[in-house]
């Protein structure tokens, strides 16, 4: 769930080295949080061990099985 958390923070974050390390110490919502767990869980349980990117790849990869309320939040974040 750790990972997860800092797979939203980087959803969230510019790809500015300020603004990416500002990001670290914050994590996505509590309502982004919720709208994606439960996709991490079913669709990326194998990679949530290998990184942040890892985990968004995999949501990215199973876009068309995710929740809508997930898919809102990586179109949300610009993913």
């Amino acid at each position: 769930m750790r990972k997860f958390l800092l797979a939203l923070a980087i959803l969230s974050a510019p790809l500015s080295t300020q603004a990416f390390a500002q990001q670290q110490q914050r994590s996505g919502t509590p309502e982004e949080q919720k709208a994606c767990s439960r996709d991490v869980q079913k669709h990326c349980r194998s990679v949530i061990d290998q990184g942040d990117f890892t985990i968004l790849a995999c949501l990215q990869q199973n876009r068309k099985n995710i929740s809508q309320a997930c898919d809102q939040v990586l179109k949300n974040h610009g993913q």
